[in-house]
């Protein structure tokens, strides 16, 4: 009697990379905020209100609300292995990493594409605080290191001993990178990924934007019904 044989387990499909996300926290936290008071005095208008009152309280509800998530809540960047996909206050952009030109950071942090179009990327705005805080770190890091430096140096001046002088600098704790704001790091792993993937052949492709209609849609009749009840009051 012969044993059945061992079935080897099929093969598990690896799992797919899943996209980094970044989104302003800051923004946010302030929609979140814009949102309840809105809510809070839009709600009181409907019901404490009488007249003409309420269907204006409804019409700018109707209008602020879309207006506010579209700027706070919705910007954010997907960055996967194949492309980057930008999710701004009105539309969605996707592109591919063979279709990006460059990632800059000036007074904005934007995305430039082979054909030269430009998109910005909402979710990552930049703070002028946030540089100006990491530049005062690192140089008071570097002149700190650099006090370090000129102490050891004299010590082992002091011994006469070179080999003291290499042992003091080599032990000495490990000089960090350069300080960097948050958007500006964010920038640079987003500039690290499109280096290591923009030749990629699943990393070309076509540009795609869609609309955001169902941001658009709302905004729109808000503004129409605010101007024919100001039109008619």
């Amino acid at each position: 009697m012969t044993s059945p044989e061992s079935q080897s387990p099929a093969p598990q499909p690896e799992p797919e990379s899943k996209d980094r996300v970044y989104r302003s926290v800051p923004a946010i936290a302030g929609g979140v905020l814009l949102l309840a008071i809105a809510g809070w005095l839009g709600i009181d208008a409907l019901v404490s209100g009488e007249g003409r009152t309420q269907w204006l309280a409804l019409a700018l509800m109707l209008l602020i609300v879309p207006l506010v998530v579209a700027f706070t809540l919705r910007p954010a960047v997907y960055a996967g292995d194949d492309r980057l996909r930008i999710r701004n206050p009105f539309r969605v952009i996707a592109l591919p990493w063979g279709q990006v030109a460059s990632l800059k950071s000036a007074y904005s942090n934007e995305v430039l594409t082979e054909s030269g179009a430009k998109y910005q990327l909402w979710a990552v705005p930049v703070s002028l605080r946030a540089r100006k805080k990491a530049a005062r770190r690192e140089m008071r890091a570097t002149a700190q290191a650099r006090r370090t430096m000129g102490r050891d140096e004299g010590r082992g001046s002091a011994l006469g001993v070179r080999a003291g002088l290499g042992q003091g600098l080599g032990g000495g704790p490990e000089p960090e990178g350069p300080a960097r704001a948050e958007t500006d790091q964010v920038m640079d792993e987003l500039r690290g990924l499109h280096e290591a993937r923009h030749r990629a052949e699943t990393a070309q492709g076509e540009v795609t934007v869609r609309w955001a209609y169902e941001v658009v849609g709302p905004a729109v009749a808000g503004v129409v019904l605010v101007a024919i009840l100001l039109a008619v009051g």
